[in-house]
C-alpha cells in the first residue's frame, strides 16, 4: 500500500507541473509577448523532452533505484518552473525541456517498482491506481492554481508548485533506503532510447500497443493544454469557473481508470476496451466542442465528466498490458519505449490543435479533427492480433 501511495503522490506532482502552465496560460501569455494559443508549443516542448528522457529512463532505474529517479525528476521539474517564472519566452523554453526531462521518467521508474511487488492477478487494478496520479494531478492544477493566481499571480502559483515538489522529493528520501533494494550499481547509467524503442518495436504486441496510444496521447494533451483557454476564450468562463470544468474533467479520469481497467479485466480483453475508447474520446471531445456561452455551467460539467472518463481512463490498460508483454526484468526499458511512441501523440498534437485554430479562427475545426483521428483510431485496434 505505501508504494502504491507513493508512486500515486509522485505522479500527481508531475502531473501538476506539467498542467500549471495551460492553466494560467490565459494570464502569462501578455508578460511573455505571445498568444496564449502558444501554449501549444510550450506543452510540445515539454513532451518533446519528455519523450526522450522516458525512453533514457530505465538505465539509471536499475543503477540508481526507482525512487532515486523519482526525486531527481521531482527536483528537475521544479527547476523548471523555476526557469518559467522568470517570463523570458527563452528561459521559459528551458522551463518546458526541464519540465519534460524531469516528467519522463515517472511512469517508467513506478512501473519497475509496482511489477516487483504486486501479484500478476492485481496488477492491472493497481497499475490503473496508480496512474489516477495523473488525473488527480489534474485536477489540483484545475482547482489549486487557479486560486494561487488570484491572490500571487501567475509566477507565485508557479514558484509554489515549485516548492512542493521539492519538498515531497526530501519526503521520499526514507522510501529510497526501503524500495531501493534491487539497484545495481554495475548496471549501465545511461539507456538509449533507440534501444527501448527498438524492443517494443521488435515485438508485435507491444508494437500495436504503443502505435495505437498516440492518437488518444494527442486527444489528451489537447484538453490538457487548451481547454482553460478555449472555455475562458470561446465560451466567456471567468478562470475559476474553466478550472473547475477541467478539474472535473481531470476527476472523472480518476474513476473512468479504475472502471475501464475492470472492464479490460472481467467484461472485454485490453484491446477490445482500448478499441471502444478511441470512439467514446471522439465523440465525446465533438460534444465539448460545442460548449458556448449560453451552456448552464451544469451541463458543461456533465460533459467534462463524461469526456474526461474515456479520454483519461485508457492509460491504465495500456501500461498493464504493456508491463505485462515485457520481458522478465524489462518492464522500465519497455515501459520507457512504448512511452516515447506514446508521446509522440503528445508531441504533435498540441501544435497542431493550436495551429487549426490559428488558421481557423475555429476551435471547432480543431477538435473535429483531434476527434476523427481517435474514431479510426479505435476500430483499427481490435482489428489487430496480439
Amino acid at each position: 500500500m505505501l508504494v502504491l501511495i507513493a508512486t500515486l503522490a509522485i505522479q500527481a506532482l508531475a502531473t501538476m507541473m506539467v498542467l500549471a502552465p495551460p492553466v494560467f496560460a490565459g494570464v502569462a501569455a501578455p508578460a511573455f509577448g505571445v498568444s496564449a494559443d502558444h501554449i501549444g508549443v510550450f506543452t510540445a516542448v515539454v513532451y518533446a523532452a519528455a519523450c526522450l528522457s522516458t525512453g533514457m529512463a530505465g538505465g539509471p532505474v536499475r543503477r540508481y533505484g526507482a525512487i532515486r529517479v523519482s526525486q531527481a525528476s521531482l527536483l528537475i521539474g521544479a527547476a523548471g518552473l523555476a526557469f518559467l517564472a522568470t517570463a523570458s519566452i527563452i528561459a521559459g523554453l528551458v522551463g518546458a525541456v526541464l519540465i519534460g526531462i524531469g516528467y519522463g521518467p515517472m511512469t517508467p521508474a513506478s512501473s519497475h517498482i509496482l511489477i516487483r511487488q504486486t501479484p500478476p492477478a492485481r496488477r492491472a487494478l493497481v497499475f490503473s491506481i496508480k496512474q489516477t496520479g495523473v488525473p488527480v494531478g489534474g485536477v489540483l492544477a484545475g482547482l489549486v492554481v487557479p486560486v494561487l493566481v488570484l491572490p500571487l499571480g501567475w509566477r507565485g502559483a508557479t514558484l509554489v508548485v515549485a516548492a512542493a515538489s521539492v519538498v515531497f522529493a526530501l519526503v521520499c528520501e526514507p522510501l529510497h533506503k526501503s524500495l531501493d533494494d534491487d539497484v545495481d550499481p554495475k548496471a549501465a547509467g545511461g539507456s538509449h532510447i533507440v534501444a527501448a524503442i527498438r524492443m517494443v518495436v521488435g515485438q508485435p504486441a507491444l508494437r500495436h500497443l504503443a502505435f495505437a496510444s498516440v492518437t488518444y496521447s494527442a486527444m489528451q494533451l489537447c484538453l490538457g493544454a487548451f481547454v482553460v483557454t478555449f472555455l475562458t476564450a470561446h465560451a466567456q468562463m471567468a478562470l475559476v469557473a474553466a478550472g473547475l470544468v477541467m478539474a472535473v474533467l481531470q476527476g472523472a479520469g480518476i474513476v473512468g481508470r479504475i472502471l475501464w481497467d475492470w472492464t479490460a479485466d472481467r467484461l472485454v480483453n485490453a484491446r477490445q476496451a482500448l478499441s471502444l475508447l478511441g470512439v467514446m474520446i471522439g465523440a465525446m471531445a465533438i460534444a465539448l466542442a460545442f460548449v458556448g456561452p449560453s451552456w448552464p455551467l451544469p451541463l458543461v460539467l456533465i460533459v467534462a465528466a463524461a469526456l474526461g472518463a474515456v479520454v483519461l481512463g485508457w492509460n491504465g490498460v495500456f501500461l498493464a498490458e504493456v508491463a505485462r508483454l515485457a520481458p522478465m526484468g524489462g518492464a522500465g526499458t519497455a515501459t520507457g519505449g512504448a512511452l516515447a511512441l506514446t508521446f509522440i501523440g503528445a508531441l504533435i498534437g498540441p501544435p497542431i490543435f493550436g495551429t487549426i485554430v490559428g488558421w481557423t479562427g475555429s476551435y471547432h475545426v480543431a477538435f473535429f479533427a483531434a476527434a476523427a483521428a481517435t474514431i479510426i483510431a479505435g476500430p483499427a485496434v481490435s482489428r489487430r492480433s496480439s
